[in-house]
């Protein structure tokens, strides 16, 4: 039986009012934005359907379709129908479909997520237009469920949304603020920006307790290494998030903030004992459930100490069932993170990935690298006994629960007004800026330097790291913190000179700042072996005063010498080093605390800085 989806909706049409599925008591009503008003976030009214109604839409699935329903899938292109051809080619060699409409067409995914490397997030109209045409491809499949769209919006260095979309301080700067409220309602502010994009699932806020520095995944993305400051600010987000509609998911569980390997690249082990793990680990993850998260994902780590098996916590059934359901008693979707990264695919077969992670009791099953590989064989493990249908039902039911939550069987679409009225409104670009000037935190003053003023340091040397964008931010970083000088009275000039500086590109910085006043020199990721380390002493040998602003790990400091200030802005997004620079020229006070240790590079046992640290002008 063939039914016609209803067109979604435009900004000059009204919203059409599609006739009620005889196969499925729901309908797809549209055309009303999630939020109203200009950033005033309103959650969607709780569905009307019970459990009842939603296992009858179980009932009448097909197995093709329940199978379908616990994938979460990339496609490429800005477009469900009509993406560029390019990426038509890329979806054909990847996922054997052109369009993301074929995507759901052919396979019945629940979620599709979006990335701003598969061009799906060009600019806030199109991401609408997208979200709309995949829920138009969604609604008119047999049984018509809409799809959860989801992305990483963590803010801070993971961003797929970018300007004009407000852009917020991310985990470990909210961490050096200390405001819950801020917190609160960063969270609020990007998940209403994302309701009206029809973006409904975020994988934010990270519950990590960052306490390894050298921690190559986590690290800023965290809010700290505090475990009962983590969790609260962790509460705060969810909260927020849930209030503008959209479903908050905590990451990575059981907890990825001690390691060293990035599991995208390897399978890391955590050697906490269980009383380690219950200690410094699991505090963000239990109050996060407290606060009624929505779903929780996954980490591929392996934690002896909860699991002797050894098997990454994404396919543990004792850590995902045994402690995130029994002992933590969360009955929430679990979403698995990306099933492409090295981590999940080093001990076993991607034909056995999803089928072992549905056994552990996960029920989203996300970005496997080989789409028809993992869904064929979670289909054939149903037909040969190894998966039950159901237990198939138990993850699809969670799943419709949380869709009926949000209101998506009644709302799937998004307008284009919404849109307008919402992303980056004046209102929200204010709030963010004034949530990032309380987290800029001021580790180093010598002979009160700072704050910098144009009648004493008029002519500025911008030099440092230009890392690429994390965020479709303006940057690059130190053309942002020259302009942003300049607008408060100072003659600045940018000279990059990189992550990793060569010796003539030093030379070229010590000769630009002959006859400055100041340089600041914006700092990325410093080590040992770093040249930024000669870059900042050369340039402290000339006499000119030297400022580092530490524009991702706050531990750059230990590694420094000679410079008279250091600034801690937690990441190069525009809206935390222009708060960085507001700090600099005395427009704001440094209110940031650290929310991690600086331990000496020489000595890690020694503490230079420790966590609360942070000076004032006053």
């Amino acid at each position: 039986m063939h039914h016609r989806a209803p067109a979604p909706p435009s900004a000059t049409a009204p919203a059409p009012v599609p006739s009620r599925r005889t196969l499925l008591a729901v309908t797809a009503a549209a055309a009303v934005a999630a939020v109203t008003g200009a950033g005033t976030p309103v959650q969607a009214a709780p569905e009307r359907y019970d459990d009842r109604r939603l296992r009858r839409i179980v009932d009448r699935m097909s197995l093709e379709e329940k199978v379908g329903q616990l994938f979460v899938m990339r496609v490429y292109g800005h477009s469900a129908t009509a993406p560029d051809q390019a990426d038509v080619d890329a979806n054909l060699a990847e996922i054997g479909v052109r369009t993301a409409a074929e995507l759901v067409a052919r396979y019945h995914v629940g979620g599709i997520i979006y990335f701003t490397w598969a061009h799906n997030t060009r600019d806030p109209q199109q991401i609408a237009d997208l979200s709309n045409g995949i829920q138009q491809a969604a609604l008119a499949q047999p049984t018509p469920i809409p799809v959860l769209i989801s992305t990483d919006q963590e803010h801070g260095i993971v961003c797929r949304v970018g300007e004009p979309a407000t852009l917020l301080p991310g985990a470990m700067a909210l961490g050096a603020g200390r405001s819950h409220a801020d917190a609160r309602r960063a969270a609020e502010i990007a998940g209403t920006e994302l309701a009206a994009l029809g973006i409904r699932q975020n994988y934010a806020p990270v519950a990590d307790v960052n306490v390894n520095p050298a921690n190559p995944v986590i690290g800023v993305r965290s809010f700290g290494s505090d475990p009962r400051a983590v969790a609260g600010l962790v509460a705060a987000q969810v909260k927020g998030y849930q209030r503008a509609g959209v479903a908050a998911t905590s990451k990575h569980f059981p907890g990825h903030g001690d390691t060293a390997v990035d599991s995208h690249y390897g399978l890391p082990t955590i050697t906490h004992t269980r009383e380690q793990w219950e200690e410094l680990d699991a505090p963000p993850f239990r109050s996060a459930i407290a606060a009624g998260i929505d779903s929780i994902m996954t980490a591929h780590i392996v934690v002896p100490a909860l699991d002797p098996s050894e098997d990454p916590a994404t396919l543990s059934r004792p850590i995902l069932t045994g402690i995130l359901r029994e002992r933590l008693g969360y009955d929430g979707v679990v979403v698995t993170d990306a099933l492409g990264m090295e981590g999940v695919r080093t001990k076993y077969g991607d034909e056995r990935v999803p089928v072992l992670a549905l056994k552990a009791g996960v029920d989203q099953l996300l970005n496997p690298p080989k789409l028809d590989v993992a869904w064929n064989a979670v289909l054939n493990a149903v037909r040969t006994g190894e998966l039950t249908e159901a237990r198939l039902d138990e993850s699809i039911l969670r799943i419709l629960r949380l869709k009926a939550k949000l209101g998506l069987f009644r709302r799937a679409y998004v307008t284009r007004a919404g849109v307008e009225r919402v992303v980056g409104s004046k209102a929200h670009l204010a709030q963010a800026d004034r949530i990032a000037e309380a987290t800029t935190t001021l580790l180093l003053n010598e002979g009160g330097l700072l704050p910098l003023r144009p009648s004493r340091h008029r002519s500025v040397l911008v030099v440092g790291a230009d890392p690429a964008s994390p965020s479709g931010t303006t940057g690059p970083p130190t053309t942002t913190l020259a302009a942003a000088l300049r607008e408060l009275g100072f003659t600045a000039t940018a000279l990059p000179t990189g992550t990793a500086p060569t010796t003539t590109k030093i030379d070229e910085a010590v000769a630009a700042a002959a006859g400055k006043d100041v340089v600041v020199v914006g700092t990325y990721n410093v080590t040992a072996t770093s040249t930024q380390r000669t870059l900042v002493a050369r340039l402290a040998a000339t006499g000119v005063p030297v400022v580092t602003v530490a524009i991702r790990n706050p531990y750059d400091v230990a590694h420094l010498t000679g410079q008279r200030a250091t600034l801690a802005a937690y990441s190069w997004t525009d809206v935390e080093l222009r708060a960085a620079v507001r700090v600099l020229a005395g427009r704001a006070e440094p209110r940031g605390r650290l929310p991690v240790p600086v331990q000496s590079a020489d000595d890690p046992d020694r503490v230079l800085y420790p966590v609360g640290y942070g000076l004032s002008y006053r």
